[in-house]
């Protein structure tokens, strides 16, 4: 942890089910991160950094919206390797992020190919620099925090699937609870460390659940029940793939660790199923209405392939939308 206070996640008022899905993030890395969707001035910069200090390191590195891939994972250098034999690495932001929270602020407007190794690197915890015959490895074991705001750009979904789970903030705050908010971090900026010293028992204790649920996950078996219910929601949902059947049996085993439980419930799982299929979903489009039509009609309608002037043109086929989209304004 650095010196500079940052605002105590315990401390943020409202939204209980991101607070929730980086939880098992932080109990569990393999589920695969979150990326969060919703408009600016959410705090969901400040959750995230919230997130670090439930990890073991602490480590908070937000990678830039203009940064370059050296600048992401890297680089070796090739005169030190040619004179004196050895591959001279120069760490990047995976290498900082390690044991940490990766941070990415608009994610959607991030190039493709540096999301995809971005993410192939989260999934492996491993990231390996290449150049001309020249490689080194090194562990980037991080949480990967994204956010979005879809008005400004989709992810492609190839890439939407490889987040583990997915959550959106709605831009609309009770008035009360606005109050709550606007208050704490008024005191907040008046003065951070009292503040800080104020929610430390709050703090403390969130951290020793964290890490008690660490601590227990691995006693908790994936068993075959939750299993065959998850994959049957799966299957129903229409999802692409497997990584969502994958996702939702260990978010929901991170769930049971959370609550102190023994075993997956369904109230583990369906604690989750939300955040693992809002990006995944694929919504099934109704049969079209098959209407009868009489003898007479059938013999009078034109042959196939060929149309009438002045007919009303045929109906397009509904697809379904793979999921909601809030409306957000856009950044100015």
């Amino acid at each position: 942890m650095t010196d500079t206070p940052h605002f105590p996640l315990s401390a943020v008022v409202g939204a209980d089910d991101l607070k929730l899905a980086l939880y098992l993030t932080a109990i569990d890395p393999k589920i695969g991160g979150v990326l969060i969707e919703g408009p600016r001035g959410m705090a969901k910069s400040t959750l995230a950094r919230g997130l670090a200090d439930l990890l073991a390191s602490g480590q908070f590195v937000t990678l830039p919206l203009g940064a370059t891939e050296e600048r992401l994972v890297g680089t070796l250098d090739l005169d030190a390797a040619l004179s004196e034999g050895r591959a001279q690495f120069s760490p990047g932001v995976l290498a900082k992020a390690d044991g940490g929270v990766l941070y990415v602020d608009e994610v959607n407007l991030l190039p493709d190919h540096l999301v995809d190794l971005l993410l192939d690197v989260a999934a492996s915890g491993t990231n390996l620099i290449e150049r001309d015959g020249i490689s080194h490895r090194h562990s980037a074991k991080f949480v990967l925090i994204g956010t979005m705001n879809p008005e400004e750009g989709e992810l492609r979904p190839q890439l939407l699937d490889r987040f583990g789970l997915n959550v959106a903030l709605s831009g609309h705050t009770a008035p009360i609870e606005r109050g709550q908010i606007i208050r704490r971090r008024l005191d907040f900026d008046t003065d951070p460390q009292g503040f800080c010293v104020e929610w430390e028992s709050q703090q403390q204790s969130l951290r020793e659940r964290c890490q008690k649920a660490r601590g227990a996950l691995a006693s908790i078996p994936l068993d075959d029940a939750a299993l065959a219910q998850i994959t049957e929601r799966c299957f129903a949902a229409g999802v692409d793939g497997l990584r969502a059947d994958l996702v939702w049996l260990r978010a929901a085993r991170a769930h049971a660790a959370w609550r102190g439980a023994g075993a997956i419930a369904e109230e583990d799982i369906d604690a989750v199923a939300e955040f693992a299929l809002r990006h995944r979903r694929r919504e099934q489009s109704p049969p079209a209405p098959h209407h009868n039509q009489s003898p007479s009609a059938q013999s009078s309608s034109p042959s196939e392939g060929q149309g009438q002037w002045g007919e009303m043109p045929a109906q397009a086929l509904p697809v379904g939308a793979r999921r909601e989209v809030p409306s957000w304004p856009k950044k100015p």
